[in-house]
This record gives structure tokens, sequence and C-alpha cells, in this order.
């Protein structure tokens, strides 16, 4: 039985996740079908009754511009764009990006090398309850899902972690290769008040 539940667990993750080849919800996630579910406060505009404020951050890394010549490509420029699509209203969140060659900080560090860095960031202001969270990627084809409950009054902070490809494929027979953002993005892990959705 535990089998059984654990399969349509998993089942249910992949059909909501929108994997690579899922380019129809990926499109249909980008674009707003509605334009009443939440607004952008101003700065310091306290929380009125029955609503709730989401903080969205990401930082992740993509390749420098120029690394596929012959394909129309985005990473590495302004244009490369991380949407969230909020019970069917989307926001494209700002970004800052900036050069970066970093060091491995770790054994196996998916962001060691030399790429572009982004820092992504939006603040909303929607009614409390539950609400469906997508985060699409369209670059890279990937559209993430989950629901998430926000509670009256409340200040919450969702961090999006990039997980990246893995790079085994191009390893030699017998060798492990590990996630690397030059690979391209797998999806994205969704924290929400420090706990994973």
């Amino acid at each position: 039985m535990k089998t059984i539940a654990m399969a349509v667990v998993v089942a249910a993750s992949v059909a909501v996740t929108g994997c690579a080849g899922n380019s129809e919800f990926v499109k249909a996630s980008s674009v707003s079908t509605r334009s009443d579910v939440f607004r952008e406060p101003a700065a310091g505009e306290p929380i009125p009754p029955g609503n709730a404020d989401l903080s969205v951050v990401a930082s992740l890394k993509t390749h420098m511009v120029g690394v596929h010549p012959l394909k129309m490509d985005t990473h590495g420029t302004a244009d490369y764009q991380l949407l969230l699509n909020v019970d069917g209203q989307v926001i494209r969140l700002r970004c800052q990006l900036a050069d970066e060659n970093c060091e491995p900080r770790k054994l196996r560090d998916p962001e060691a090398g030399e790429g572009v860095r982004y820092a992504f960031a939006a603040r909303i202001r929607l009614k409390a309850g539950t609400h469906r969270l997508v985060v699409v990627s369209p670059e890279d084809g990937i559209a993430v899902a989950r629901e998430a409950v926000l509670v009256d009054g409340s200040s919450n902070r969702l961090e999006l972690e990039p997980v990246y490809r893995g790079a085994s494929h191009k390893q030699p027979p017998g060798a492990s290769g590990g996630e690397s953002f030059r690979e391209g993005l797998r999806g994205f892990r969704m924290v929400l008040n420090g706990m994973q959705l």
C-alpha cells in the first residue's frame, strides 16, 4: 500500500513540475489569465486585514553569452526571464546580473566556474489563503507548481533554489557526474519561510 501511495505522489509531482517536455504547461503558465490576484505594494505600506505579503527571491547562474552560437539564447543576458504565476496572474521577477567566476566552495559545487549570476526578486500583496504558485523559466522550458498557504497579516519569503542538470553523460564510464549550471536548469526547489513546499 505504501508503494502505491508513493507512486501516486511521485506521478503527481512529475505531472505538475512541467518537465522540459511539457511545453504547453510552460506556455500556459507564462501568460496571465487574471489581473485581480495580487498587486505590488509601496514600500512601508501596512498589510490590510485579510491580506498577506509574499517576497520572492532567487539566485541562479547560467552560462555566458555565445556558448550556443547557432541558437537564439537569452542565457547570460538581461532578457533572460524568471516568472511567477499566482492563481493565473503572472509577474516577471526583477533581476540584476553580473559576470561571476568562482572557485568550488565544496567538493561538488554546481555553481563553480565562469558564468553569469542572476539575482531575481519581487514583492506582492494578495489575499490570505491557499494559492497555486508556478515558477516559470521560459528559456529553459521549466515550470514548477506548488500550493502555499499564506496566513492573514503575514509577511512571507519564498526562496527559489535552482536545481541544475547533471553532467553525467559527459563523464567517462564509471565516473559519477554532478549537477552543473553549465548543463542548464532542471527545476527549482520552492522554500516558503524555511520550509520546502
